[in-house]
């Protein structure tokens, strides 16, 4: 390993013993913090019957009640606005983010301190640095900076390591652009949508991005950072690696990363997180390779403590030893592999967004697409809407929806998508998280 390969070389190379160590520890001060400071947790370890001193192995991380969403919001209802987990109130707290709302449901509100703050700018620098950028490049975050807690931990991240940063800030696509390259940004920070959204505004400005010094775009956000479909083609359009990332609002930051290795999967940052990969349905642990739920506890927030939080994530874990970069932390396959909740059962059959998407990718005159459900009567119809380049023709484009739909069909034992033309800027564009499933089987008519 050359010098200045790693961040944070002392725990990144760490062996799975001296990790486990180290994660045994944290979890046991975390837990005493918890329940001396957060009456959410003194009731729910009093309900469980949990105290702090029954933890004497990571197995005994099992004997804690585990956090879902839902929770959340009823203690953020039961004493508003921030519920009863936070260990202080507004007073102690610099920050109060929320979650981007994409859902129609009301958000969740988060407090940070300055402590707490400094530390998700280092969980960054560990992405950052792992994907290689450095202090002499330029940073530029396509980003609205908004309450949405999003691209603002990549922020402080860059400016922590030392690049020169450029915020994007509130402005059209064009002016992004244009800045981009005016800037001579060698880094790109988006959403994996939103990189495709620049790259196609750069094509019709004429505006070469793959001749442009842009070097890496990290991608957040969205599971598409790690469709292999999805990524070789922001690759090709930027001529410029990609590398995928995750975080959540509730958790903070940033909780895994693509090395500069790109690996197939990303890296978590084991000595800052305890992650769990459970049977959605169950809660029992699921193997290495095997599919399951995310289930993650932080050590790094102080005010609000988190442990095990159902995520809702889809991920497959493997070994370290997948990469051959030489740290010591395991990796999810294929990063985010979508929502546990994503999942849509149409005729018998399961759909999974991320799997349609991957389909999708590998036609380039796609401009944007979205997935329609409707009810008609007792019969369910799936229809894939289609926006395609403006020069595509009528017979390629009868070609093109054939092709989509064969492939859809092979994909799902043959479930028949129905692959309809949308015209030229009809379907949304999105900057932050996209929401390409539109699911309208159980709203009422006229609704």
């Amino acid at each position: 390993m050359g010098a200045g390969e790693y961040w944070n070389p002392k725990t990144e190379t760490l062996g799975r013993d001296d990790l486990a160590a180290l994660q045994l520890a944290k979890l046991r001060r975390l837990t005493e913090w918890a329940a001396a400071r957060s009456p959410f947790y003194q009731r729910s370890f009093k309900e469980a019957g949990f105290a702090p001193e029954q933890l004497r192995t990571l197995d005994d991380l099992r004997r804690l009640p585990q956090l879902t969403r839902e929770q959340w919001m009823a203690s953020q209802a039961e004493q508003p606005p921030f519920g009863l987990l936070p260990v202080a109130g507004r007073e102690a707290a610099i920050r109060w983010h929320t979650t981007s709302g994409t859902t129609g449901r009301e958000p969740i509100r988060v407090l940070d301190t300055a402590k707490d703050w400094a530390w998700q700018a280092e969980m960054w620098c560990y992405g950052l640095w792992g994907f290689g950028v450095r202090p002499e490049d330029t940073a530029y975050v396509a980003f609205g900076y908004g309450s949405f807690i999003g691209f603002w931990g990549l922020h402080y991240g860059l400016e922590k390591l030392g690049a020169l940063n450029v915020p994007g800030g509130a402005q059209p696509t064009e002016g992004r652009v244009r800045q981009i390259v005016d800037f001579g940004a060698t880094v790109v920070a988006s959403t994996p949508t939103y990189a495709l959204r620049l790259a196609q505004e750069a094509e019709r400005l004429g505006v070469d991005l793959a001749a442009s010094p842009v070097e890496r775009l990290i991608l957040s956000g969205e599971p598409a950072g790690s469709i292999p479909q999805t990524k070789a083609l922001i690759e090709r359009l930027w001529g410029a690696k990609a590398g995928d990332t995750a975080g959540m609002t509730e958790i903070g930051t940033i909780m895994i990363f693509e090395c500069r290795h790109q690996p197939g999967g990303t890296h978590i940052i084991e000595d800052h997180y305890i992650e769990e990969v459970v049977d959605p349905g169950s809660g029992e642990p699921v193997g290495y390779g095997e599919a399951g739920e995310r289930v993650v506890t932080s050590f790094g927030r102080g005010i609000i403590p988190l442990l095990r939080y159902r995520t809702a994530d889809l991920v497959a874990r493997v070994p370290a030893s997948r990469c051959a970069c030489g740290r010591g932390f395991d990796l999810y396959e294929g990063g985010i592999l979508g929502r546990v909740d994503d999942m849509k059962l149409v005729r018998g059959t399961n759909v999974y967004p991320r799997a349609v998407e991957g389909i999708v990718r590998e036609f380039p005159a796609v401009e944007e697409f979205q997935l329609l459900l409707t009810r008609e009567g007792h019969f369910d119809r799936i229809a894939l809407r289609v926006e395609p380049a403006p020069e595509t023709t009528d017979a390629e484009w009868g070609d093109m929806a054939a092709r989509l739909a064969k492939a859809l069909a092979e994909a799902h034992e043959g479930l028949r998508f129905e692959v309809e033309r949308a015209g030229a800027g009809e379907l949304p564009r999105f900057e932050l998280k996209a929401r390409r499933t539109v699911d309208r089987r159980d709203t009422p008519i006229g609704g």
